[in-house]
């Protein structure tokens, strides 16, 4: 396909990645016909680069026209792979600021979409390369008044996340340096302007010019930044935070400063020449103080990506020509031999090659019990080994490791927005124009009505008004609910792909979970052995297993399994046989085996007697009772079934209790997992259905107004779970089955599911908690600063209180987001 429009001065530009040609000819014609298109302004083609740039006027002629031509003439059109990139951003200080950026962001050619996250501080842009790239994004951004903090990107992103984390620190610090320095010098004019009031104007802190020349570095110094982006964007006919807090304590700094030079001017006017230092320099700290707060908090809502980040081992004993070898992780590739001591991490992913250990993969499944691992087995990079040594053979390294990929998706969810955020996207985009028309209003209103001295009510509510309206808390109030939501799923091995599954998860009402694999364990074992009179348990087994050695039937394969867990002897069959949809014949150690169901046994003239209720009864259970027959005669029974995974039950039980339905979905015969069904207490069981089925299914169940989530682990539930609203896949499945999934269940564990929706639930309760107090703290108070209350109760807001309020607002949304760091699964 075409690549995104560009902009020219003569219209729009687009490029076309033209395949298909072999000459100078081709080249030729395609740009004569494509020159020849009304509305094309000038057309040239290629032959070496295989690109057509085209010129063209948008309200004539689109790219469709073009491609449909080119495809016309025989030739093909390449489809341009849009790539992402993620960076920091620099200077934002409310919603106002991230929408600004995205806005600008959006404006180039070539971008598919762009996202703006104010507690992260960074953005994350799809584009396409051809039209576009970082260089430009750094050119609009810092134009637009902020900056792009510069990032090197590493194998393991560590280095990146370091210095990121490094930077935000120093911000923090001047932060900091600059608050305190307002605020020493804020109360040092306090006392001054204290002692004019009090009438002690012998003191050196009550000299007008004094109290000025403090004021001034406080104002133009720790102040500075917030002019700084108040230029910026008014330089593009914006506003932002920076708008509202330059406005308001410049009006009481130049009030001021204009008080002391002509005193008389004031006094003519009948008006007392009061000062008002204290309150710019105050409000100046009191803002630089919360923003110190804040940014300390919204450190804070990262500690999972931080956590993450510290469990990568950084170096690795690797094995070569037969020397132990230590090297940064970074250095290790696949296939290197790597050797692992007690205590010690995993450094990479890789397969086990010599040696067994307990491994604990808490850091990764959320699961505290230690999992054995032995030769063939996987092991996860950062998991920690307990008490043995093994080596194993590396398979994934750097950005390919589980971990690596763990650590991306959760950064890219927690750059991510929730449709819930759009609400206060759409409210920040009015909020500062409309704060300062309400200010200027309120100006007017006291200029003509108020009080004497009207001019001093007007300034002071002025002021007042414009200081304690915060955007800040608004933007804030999804995205760092979010990113702690999204970090405590990680924790505790439930993968959030986005804000928008976080979102939608909490309003799931019926859960579709596919049984063979997700409830169950997805391969069979032997559950039951009923041998005959005269017939041991592991003489039936030995007789069983040595008969199916010859098949690969999953049951037979399983019955062999069980055998070699107990240590029998097996023999080797002879005259294999089987029979399709009924069982198995061969010779064992020359006795004649039969082993299958009962029209096997009958069509072989064995008569099963008292068998047949002990297999009807296995069967109701949802196994399956395999009848062994020698010389004719009846040896037992061995049942097999896939046996259900460990805490289905209780998620089952769980999500019940939760008020969300249960169905059950298989391929299966019904009355297999009728029987699955009703020992796991699922009252709608869906069985017999075809893989392509299943995605009908889900359909169906949307179609009755249901909010679905669908829980799978194979390739054939990919269709069911990108068609439900929410699809959450088996971490121990397929790769298809994740890559199509909003949330992966890294550990397998099915109560992982519960676990999802009850984050899901508490994020948005937090969420909700926190856009309401951000919008109630404006109602309320931005009134009450305007002088509303004063003609019936007497109430004015000094100023200062502003400065206070605007930054516990901010603080305590953030605050409220940290809770969901408390929140833990529930296990009964």
């Amino acid at each position: 396909m075409a690549t995104a429009n560009k902009n020219t001065e003569q219209g729009a530009k687009t490029i076309l990645e033209i395949t298909g040609m072999t000459c100078a000819s081709c080249s030729a014609r395609i740009e004569k016909n494509l020159a020849k298109l009304p509305g094309v302004l000038h057309a040239n083609v290629n032959l070496a680069t295989e690109k057509a740039t085209v010129e063209y006027d948008q309200a004539t002629v689109d790219e469709g026209k073009m491609v449909e031509l080119v495809k016309d003439l025989g030739y093909g059109v390449r489809e341009e792979q849009p790539e992402r990139v993620d960076f920091a951003v620099t200077g934002m200080t409310c919603a106002s600021c991230s929408a600004r950026i995205e806005r600008t962001l959006r404006k180039l050619p070539g971008i598919e979409s762009a996202n703006v996250n104010l507690a992260t501080e960074r953005a994350t842009v799809l584009f396409r390369p051809s039209l576009t790239g970082m260089a430009d994004f750094r050119r609009d951004i810092e134009d637009a008044g902020y900056g792009v903090r510069e990032e090197e990107a590493s194998a393991t992103g560590r280095e990146t996340r370091d210095a990121s984390a490094e930077a935000s620190r120093r911000e923090v610090a001047a932060a900091r340096n600059k608050a305190v320095f307002a605020l020493a010098l804020g109360a040092l004019i306090f006392a001054g302007s204290l002692s004019v009031m009090m009438g002690f104007g012998s003191s050196l802190l009550s000299n007008p010019y004094v109290l000025w020349a403090m004021a001034t570095p406080v104002q133009f110094w720790a102040g500075w930044q917030f002019y700084r982006g108040a230029w910026a964007a008014a330089k593009h006919m914006d506003s932002n935070m920076n708008t509202l807090i330059a406005m308001g304590t410049s009006a009481a700094y130049l009030y001021s400063a204009a008080a002391v030079l002509f005193p008389g001017l004031f006094a003519a006017a009948g008006q007392t020449p009061d000062l008002y230092f204290e309150s710019s320099a105050i409000i100046i700290g009191l803002i630089l103080v919360g923003k110190y707060l804040e940014a300390r908090a919204k450190g804070q809502t990262g500690e999972a990506i931080k956590k993450l980040m510290g469990m990568q081992a950084r170096t690795a004993r690797v094995i070569k020509d037969g020397a132990e070898i230590d090297v940064p992780v970074e250095s290790v590739r696949i296939g290197d031999l790597i050797l692992v001591r007690p205590g010690e991490k995993v450094p990479v992913d890789g397969l086990v090659e010599e040696g067994r250990s307990p491994l604990d993969e808490s850091m990764i499944t959320g699961e505290s019990i230690p999992v054995e691992k032995g030769p063939g087995d996987e092991v996860i990079g950062a998991t920690l080994n307990r008490t043995g040594s093994f080596r194993f053979r590396a398979t994934r390294v750097g950005k390919d490791t589980v971990l690596a990929q763990i650590i991306r998706l959760v950064e890219e969810a927690q750059g991510s927005k929730a449709p819930i955020q759009r609400l206060a996207d759409v409210l920040s985009s009015y909020f500062v124009p409309g704060v300062i028309a309400i200010a200027l209003i309120t100006f007017g209103v006291w200029m003509l009505f108020g009080p004497s001295p009207a001019f001093t009510h007007a300034l002071l509510n002025f002021v007042a008004v414009l200081i304690i309206a915060c955007p800040c808390a608004l933007g804030l109030a999804t995205p760092t609910a979010i990113m702690v939501g999204t970090g405590k799923g990680a924790e505790n091995g439930v993968l959030i792909r986005s804000g928008e599954a976080l979102e939608t998860s909490h309003r799931i009402s019926v859960i579709v979970m596919d049984k063979t694999g997700t409830l169950t364990q997805g391969k069979p074992v032997v559950t039951d052995l009923v041998p005959a009179d005269g017939v041991t348990d592991d003489e039936l087994l030995s007789l069983a297993a040595s008969a199916e050695r010859g098949s690969e039937h999953p049951l037979g394969e399983a019955i062999v399994a069980e055998a070699r867990d107990r240590g029998l002897d097996l023999d080797d069959p002879k005259e294999f046989q089987a029979t399709p949809g009924q069982g198995i014949e061969a010779t064992v150690n020359g006795r004649r085996v039969l082993l299958g169901n009962q029209k096997l046994m009958q069509d072989r003239g064995c008569a099963p007697d008292g068998l047949v209720e002990k297999a009807v009864a296995l069967s109701d259970q949802g196994k399956t009772p395999m009848f062994v027959a020698v010389n004719d005669q009846m040896a037992g029974l061995v049942a097999v079934a896939d046996t259900v995974r460990a805490g289905s039950q209780e998620a089952v039980s769980e999500l019940r209790r939760m008020g969300i339905q249960v169905v059950m979905l298989t391929g299966d015969n019904r009355r297999t997992a009728e029987a699955i069904g009703k020992q796991l207490g699922i009252d709608r069981v869906v069985a017999e259905v075809l893989p392509e089925q299943k995605a009908v299914e889900v359909k169906r169940l949307q179609a009755e107004g249901k909010v679905v989530a669908m829980v799978g682990d194979g390739i054939n539930d990919a269709p069911a779970l990108a068609q439900a609203d929410v699809g959450i896949a088996i971490g121990t499945g397929t790769d298809v089955a994740m890559a199509a999934s909003d949330i992966t269940l890294i550990s397998g564990d099915v109560r992982g599911v519960v676990t999802a929706i009850r984050l899901s639930r508490q994020t948005i309760r937090i969420i909700r908690q926190n856009l309401f107090w951000a919008l109630a703290y404006n109602v309320v108070l931005i009134p009450l600063a305007a002088g509303v209350w004063y003609p019936f109760f007497g109430i004015l807001l000094n100023p200062i209180f502003s400065g206070v309020a605007m930054a516990a607002s901010s603080v305590s949304v953030v605050s409220n987001s940290l809770r969901l760091r408390r929140f833990t699964p529930s296990r009964r």
